[in-house]
């Protein structure tokens, strides 16, 4: 399955059970409470797959990790709360720095692919001077009527300014997979094995021919806001489709089947990679 787009947001923010949202909060921004955030109980679960789609993508094999209990935002960061971080403290984001950032050429305007010049290794995305959280789309595009929408073009550096701003952190790889699932285990989506339990759409993805049409049977030919869709089995809004998620740790494709405890991926590589939605990876600086 497919998120539509190659501009990353921040992932859900999380606490440690032991850190208590007073503590953290005492040296956080006033503005971020801890109220929209959700208890994940700590357990054990299967992580990745056996019969993975894309083997190069690293999921598998299937093998059992152990989790503390942590909070984690029930929301996708939006529009909104990532605009009182950058007002409260004049943040720019590296695409905003670097001047430019990838976006999916089906969203784009004519006017802004006529001057762009696809890069080889990036099919379907293109390369769009001016496109930032602010402007999706390029300049010629802005989030006045999505302000309730998650928040794009976020490299990992930005998304981690941003946790620590409001006292939280990023979840890890085996945090984030844990909470997705929802407290279901072996299933192919949070809430179970059907993609459309009783024809009704619980995600907003790719549908029709991609990437030429996108039908938007699920409601929306973009994002989607925070709040769309039914939660999960733990109150988690969003988990799949959407947007691309960050996560606190290295993408990795060498996995142990040792049963392990709190997980946590380890440089190996010049590069960084993040992990995404529907568990696609790419290989990324940091920066992008």
């Amino acid at each position: 399955l497919f998120s539509k787009y190659v501009a990353k947001r921040i992932d859900l923010c999380v606490w440690w059970a032991g850190e208590t949202p007073a503590t953290l909060l005492t040296n956080a921004a006033p503005i971020v409470s801890w109220f929209k955030m959700v208890p994940i109980p700590g357990g054990v679960f299967t992580m990745g797959t056996d019969d993975p789609g894309v083997p190069q993508d690293g999921e598998g094999p299937a093998r059992k990790v152990h989790v503390k209990a942590f909070h984690m935002d029930k929301y996708e960061v939006s529009n909104t709360e990532f605009q009182r971080f950058v007002r409260a403290t004049n943040h720019v984001t590296e695409a905003e720095r670097f001047g430019d950032s990838f976006v999916f050429e089906g969203l784009l305007s004519e006017k802004v692919k006529s001057g762009i010049t696809q890069v080889a290794e990036a099919p379907w995305w293109l390369p769009v001077k001016g496109a930032s959280w602010r402007h999706p789309e390029g300049p010629d595009s802005n989030i006045t009527n999505r302000m309730d929408h998650p928040v794009l073009h976020i490299s990992w550096n930005n998304a981690v300014s941003y946790c620590t701003w409001a006292g939280k952190r990023l979840p890890t790889e085996a945090e984030w997979e844990y909470a997705c699932r929802g407290g279901l285990d072996n299933r192919l989506f949070p809430w179970g094995n059907k993609l459309l339990p009783k024809d009704q759409h619980y995600m907003n993805i790719w549908q029709g021919h991609f990437p030429y049409h996108n039908t938007a049977e699920d409601g929306y030919d973009s994002t989607a806001p925070v709040t769309a869709y039914p939660p999960n089995g733990y109150g988690l809004h969003n988990m799949v489709g959407n947007a691309w998620e960050w996560t606190a740790d290295w993408w990795n494709i060498h996995h142990t089947v040792d049963e392990v405890e709190n997980p946590v991926s380890i440089f190996f590589s010049p590069w960084f990679a993040f992990q995404c939605l529907m568990h696609s990876a790419e290989k990324l600086s940091p920066a992008f």
